[in-house]
């Protein structure tokens, strides 16, 4: 666990993907969410933060945000090259995470491939998984994470800019975990991997160098597949901000 002080700022960023393989490996693009954080008094505990979420993604992300009433209500549409930018309150403790394959009518009920939160634009609740999470508390001490404990969708990092006073270490993982999913664990639209299921979530157990889910015996792929993910989830442990 790294400790360091924050000098205001700090970012999370997610590379997003196309339609196939070719855009996979070619057309690789970005979503950021960069946080700043402003203290109004002395003490870091009256921080508040600002995030600034750029898409720079080849298509539509629905950022997915709880608690999201400082956030536009907890749920939007945000278009490739398109940014926004809001102010959480004191104390915030939340998780962002971004939703694919949306289509919402102008009353904001819809559905997503992944993430889902019900079937509404404004989220009020967590995130349908599986999903990657971002994981924010703006506190004393400022914790941030990224998780892939409910699964992944999209790629997250989360790297602290210009801070201070120690060794500010990036958290999350920056490839495209659905490329190598394991068909045990795989969420497939329209024969497209779109997600990828947490072993927890699928109902599945490790023994005797075997992964089984939900009845079914893992091969070697899935059996990779848990490993890695546990290995990752170990340098994935919330960073303390001093």
């Amino acid at each position: 666990m790294a400790a360091h002080e924050l000098q205001p700022k700090g970012g999370m960023k997610a590379r997003c993907t196309g339609d196939n393989e070719t855009d996979i490996e070619e057309e690789m693009r970005t979503l950021w969410i960069a946080l700043l954080l402003l203290f109004s008094g002395a003490k870091p505990s009256e921080g508040a933060g600002v995030f600034t979420i750029v898409n720079e993604c080849k298509t539509t992300i629905w950022p997915g945000i709880i608690p999201g009433d400082s956030f536009n209500g907890g749920g939007f549409a945000l278009k490739q090259g398109q940014s926004v930018v809001f102010k959480a309150p004191v104390g915030w403790s939340g998780r962002i995470w971004g939703r694919t394959g949306c289509n919402f009518d102008r009353n904001g009920n819809g559905s997503c491939q992944t993430g889902r939160c019900g079937s509404s634009l404004k989220c009020s609740g967590s995130g349908e998984t599986p999903a990657t999470l971002a994981e924010f508390t703006l506190t004393a001490l400022n914790f941030y994470d990224v998780s892939l404990v409910d699964g992944f969708n999209l790629p997250v990092v989360v790297t602290p800019v210009n801070a201070q006073g120690g060794n500010c270490s990036s958290a999350g993982c920056d490839g495209d975990l659905r490329r190598t999913c394991p068909s045990e664990l795989a969420v497939r639209v329209d024969r497209e991997t779109v997600a990828c299921r947490s072993a927890k979530n699928r109902v599945c157990s490790y023994h005797d160098n075997r992964l089984t889910c939900s009845g079914t015996e893992g091969g070697a792929s899935a059996r990779k597949w848990l490993m890695a993910t546990v290995l990752g989830l170990w340098g994935l442990l919330p960073l303390v901000l001093l």
